[in-house]
Formats: C-alpha cells, sequence, structure tokens
C-alpha cells in the first residue's frame, strides 16, 4: 500500500489543485449534487479540497464531516477549512465511521475504497449512516486502464505491476455494483472519466504519478533505483520530443440508499 507519509502528502498537496484532479472532483461533486443544509460526509477526505467544496455548496447551515485514517491528512485538511465551523473532522477507518445512524444526506468517497481490502463493512456503513434517499458517490481508478507509451516494454510491464500492488482492488469500480447493491443501495449511474494526454503537464495525473510510482517500486524493492531512474527519465524525454502518451480511466459510481 502506498504510505502517506510527509513527503508523500506534499506532493499530493500540489498535485490535487491540478486541472485532472479539479476535473475528478467536479465529477464526483456534480453527482452527489450537495444542496444548502446538507449534512455530507467526505470518506477518505485526504488534504481537504473536496471537504471545502462541500462546505462552500451546504453553507453555514449545512455540516460536513471529514474522514481520514491519515493524522498528516487531516492537518492540511484542517488548514484548507478553517474559519468554516460547519466542517469537522475525524479520524477514523470507513469501516467505522464516528455518526450516527441515518444522520447524513449524502456521502463522497474519492480514490478510497480501491485501498480497502473488504469493502463490504465500509459500504455498510455508509447505508447505516446515510439517510434513505441520500446518495453514496464513489470514484475510483480502473487501473487496469492505465497505459504509458514506452520504447522498453518490459521494464513498463514491471512498474505497472508494481503500481498495481499499491491498490487492494486494482478494478474496484467492477466491483462496485453488485457490492453496492447488496449493502442496500440502487446503483442509479456508472460514469467514466478518462485522463488521455500526449503531454507530461506540471498539473497533470501523469505528472504525479510518475513521482510516486517511480518512488513506490524503489521502496518495495520491485525494481532497482538505477531502473526506476532510467524509466522515469525515459518518460521526460518522450515529453520533450513530442513522444508521450498516457492514459487512464477513472468511474464515479453513483448509488441512493434504499
Amino acid at each position: 500500500m502506498l504510505e502517506f507519509d510527509a513527503a508523500t502528502t506534499e506532493i499530493l498537496e500540489r498535485a490535487y489543485q491540478g486541472a485532472d484532479f479539479a476535473r475528478r472532483r467536479r465529477a464526483s461533486f456534480d453527482a452527489l449534487a450537495p444542496g444548502p443544509s446538507d449534512h455530507i460526509l467526505d470518506i477518505g477526505c485526504g488534504n481537504g479540497l473536496m471537504t471545502a467544496e462541500l462546505a462552500l455548496a451546504v453553507g453555514s447551515d449545512g455540516q460536513v464531516s471529514g474522514i481520514d485514517s491519515s493524522a498528516q491528512m487531516l492537518e492540511a485538511a484542517r488548514a484548507r477549512v478553517s474559519g468554516m465551523p460547519w466542517v469537522t473532522f475525524h479520524e477514523a477507518q470507513a469501516g467505522a465511521l464516528p455518526l450516527l445512524d441515518q444522520s447524513a444526506d449524502g456521502a463522497v468517497a474519492l480514490q478510497v475504497f480501491e485501498y480497502i481490502a473488504d469493502i463490504g463493512p465500509a459500504l455498510a456503513e455508509a447505508a447505516r449512516v446515510l439517510r434513505p434517499g441520500a446518495r453514496l458517490v464513489i470514484g475510483d481508478m480502473l487501473f487496469s486502464t492505465l497505459h504509458w507509451a514506452s520504447d522498453d516494454p518490459g521494464l513498463m510491464e514491471r512498474m505497472d505491476r508494481s503500481w498495481a500492488s499499491h491498490v487492494a482492488h486494482r478494478d474496484l469500480p467492477a466491483l462496485l455494483p453488485p457490492a453496492m447493491a447488496e449493502a442496500g443501495f440502487a446503483v442509479e449511474d456508472v460514469r467514466p472519466l478518462t485522463f488521455l494526454d500526449h503531454r507530461l503537464r506540471p498539473d497533470g495525473l501523469a505528472a504525479m504519478m510518475l513521482i510516486l510510482m517511480e518512488r513506490f517500486a524503489v521502496t518495495n524493492r520491485h525494481v532497482t533505483p538505477e531502473e526506476a531512474r532510467v524509466w522515469s527519465e525515459e518518460q521526460i524525454a518522450r515529453a520533450a520530443s513530442g513522444r508521450f502518451h498516457f492514459a487512464l480511466t477513472h468511474v464515479v459510481t453513483t448509488g441512493r440508499r434504499l
């Protein structure tokens, strides 16, 4: 699994403010459609970018509860929503939400469930805290769609396999619809959001993954430091020569509590 230490938190803090991540947040935000005075649960709130957007949408008569298991991420989130007393944070797991039964009007989880080995209890917890008719929106990557163009397909395949091991579910979106139905949700929509880039943009998804994949592969000894450096430098060189190509699909699944 990916460790959300201080260095990783700093990388994500910068990257999550970029255009690709804004698109991803917007897709989940629009699917949830928070309204004035709603109580919204942000499961796996991370550094609080989505939390802040939800807080603006519900207003001071509403409530937003941010949940995350990383103290580093929660520290960044609290700083981001300073001056919004209707936002509260809890250091907790998705499978043990510190909320009362049927107390929330909606919940969102952005790139969270792919890290949860047993998604059943987490979905059951979401069902417990949501009121009947409330939406649960889950956005996760379909990592089997990941593609990087490379002149070294063998090394690229090893980097791909390494990164696939950083999550509990490489293809979480395929598992969600039946699991959500079993937990008491009517699945209303499953919508893809494709990222495809021929440039290595500083604010793009690929630029962040280039850093994280290299660190993860080396830390877990999936490749040598030299191999990881060669892979990273090849991608940078391909971008400089106009040969860069990256693609990955994100999927937003929306269910309504029965």
